[in-house]
């Protein structure tokens, strides 16, 4: 009990139970969770580590910079050295082609098996032709490249173990449980030093640098130029990612460092070295994110998951009967929370496995059996559903129907060819087109534009003008807040969520 709990009581009796210690002067304040101590010094787990990273040099080619012929000296035509300085030129022009330089960098690496298999970072070896892995006991293998995958910037190398010996190798850790606090030690080679160690924390999880499949761990244990490729360990000696890149204006450490999380690392890995390249999943669908106003308008309780724009015709996901409008809330028993985590659920989801997909459909929830399918050609993963587009017919000019919905800030017009030759759509696109949107109206701010061709309005399919006014004014009378709007602009189809003005 605190003093709250005896309101109306004399000052005389507050003072006398408090005395006798049946109520708290001061209410109960829960106490801080106590904070894992420090370890008084990581030398003793260092020691079982170091011999698992390997310091890599690698050599190139590179084009040998010569005396060009339009560096010739500038001589008076005629002049008897013209010819002279001419043939001299031409011929070290010609020896230039032939003439390289050895270019070498510096970079980490870490054995993931004790037969020879080495993972460091795709950008450590690309373009070498000679990979030289160099043990903690000054040891020098030649590497040979087994695989590497640019999008994840992750290589694996196989070296032969002297004398024919296991090579000491690391145990991967589970970067899912990893908490920002976390202690970190880097291992690795900054600017050619060899051999050092660093020590930190877990600054930040889920950190996106340029890919949507990025997902980085962010520490502040001192990373430099030569520790990429190399490993983070957390506090048990067990590898969670891959020391890749840094953030900083002077090129060295700055305390905002980044590691791929070794999750990740291990799928990548085990397929470079089954596959010798990366297969990633593919659906065959175009998606969206699901804002509060399309929530809203799909009766789902709240933002989240992901909203289908387009189904590639044949492919997995039509296979499994995902549809345009249907909202994927879960991929392969996993939440999908947002548009950002999305596209790596997929694409790190087993090529050939099925997966269950629970999806918002008609107002409940659905579960489909999805086959994965294999990403491959640009073209193929951003086809539309409608197919490519017959060649154009003759242009017949007709007279447009037009229509303004006030509530939304729009002008409409029905398709015709005119406007098809105007706004440079194809013939087989069917819907109303908008030629004009009022400043400050509902459609600006949702950043529709003349061209754009609306096809659905509230989940149902429209080809005029009237048609659209007819639903938004049945959506006004049923006091909706917004109306949905699934619209294509030049073949790229979205899903935008007016609201409804009075």
């Amino acid at each position: 009990m605190n003093l709250t709990d005896f309101k109306g009581f004399s000052k005389v009796a507050i003072a006398a139970l408090t005395a006798v210690g049946l109520i708290l002067a001061q209410p109960i304040v829960a106490a801080p969770a106590a904070a894992r101590e420090a370890p008084t010094s990581f030398a003793d787990l260092v020691d079982t580590l170091m011999p698992t990273v390997v310091n890599i040099t690698t050599t190139q080619n590179l084009p040998q910079q010569g005396p060009r012929l339009r560096d010739m000296p500038q001589l008076p035509p005629g002049s008897p050295f013209e010819e002279l300085f001419k043939e001299f030129f031409d011929r070290r022009g010609g020896e230039e082609q032939q003439q390289r330089r050895r270019g070498t960098s510096l970079g980490s690496g870490f054995i993931i098996d004790p037969s020879g298999y080495i993972v460091t970072n795709n950008h450590v070896i690309q373009g070498a032709e000679d990979i030289t892995v160099i043990l903690r006991d000054d040891t020098q293998l030649k590497a040979k490249l087994v695989g590497a995958d640019s999008r994840a910037d992750l290589a694996v190398l196989k070296v032969d173990p002297p004398g024919g010996k296991p090579l000491p190798a690391v145990k991967f850790g589970n970067s899912d449980k990893v908490r920002v606090g976390d202690w970190v030690i880097a291992i690795g080679n900054p600017f050619g030093l060899g051999h050092s160690v660093t020590a930190g924390i877990i600054s930040a999880r889920g950190r996106a640098l340029s890919d949507s499949l990025d997902d980085y761990l962010q520490t502040d244990a001192a990373i430099n130029k030569g520790n990429s490729g190399g490993p983070l360990f957390d506090a048990d000696g067990e590898v969670i990612g891959v020391n890749t890149a840094i953030y900083s204006p002077s090129g060295t450490n700055a305390g905002l460092a980044f590691s791929i999380p070794s999750n990740l690392v291990k799928q990548v890995a085990e397929q470079l070295r089954e596959f010798g390249r990366v297969r990633r999943g593919w659906i065959g669908v175009s998606y969206q994110s699901v804002t509060d106003d399309i929530a809203d308008s799909f009766g789902l309780d709240k933002a989240r998951g992901v909203l289908v724009a387009n189904v590639v015709a044949d492919g997995p996901a039509a296979k499994a009967g995902i549809k345009r409008n249907d909202i994927i809330l879960s991929f392969g028993g996993q939440d999908v929370p947002d548009l950002r985590h999305f596209p790596r659920q997929v694409a790190n989801a087993r090529v050939g496995s099925t997966v269950d997909t629970v999806v918002w459909r008609g107002g409940k929830e659905q579960t489909l059996k999805l086959r994965i399918g294999e990403q491959d050609e640009p073209e193929k993963q951003n086809a539309s559903a409608q197919g490519p587009a017959p060649n154009k017919k003759p242009v017949e000019r007709d007279q447009p129907v037009s229509s303004t919905v006030e509530q939304l800030g729009l002008t409409l017009q029905k398709v015709s060819d005119q406007l098809r030759e105007k706004y440079g759509l194809a013939d087989n696109v069917k819907g109303v087109i908008v030629t004009r949107v009022a400043p400050d109206s509902p459609a600006a701010e949702k950043q529709l534009q003349p061209g754009d061709v609306i096809i659905e309005v509230d989940q149902k399919a429209v080809t005029s003008p009237q048609e659209v006014t007819d639903i938004v004014s049945k959506l006004q009378s049923q006091k909706k807040r917004s109306v949905l709007l699934f619209v294509e602009r030049q073949g790229d189809p979205r899903f935008a969520a007016l609201r409804l003005t009075k």
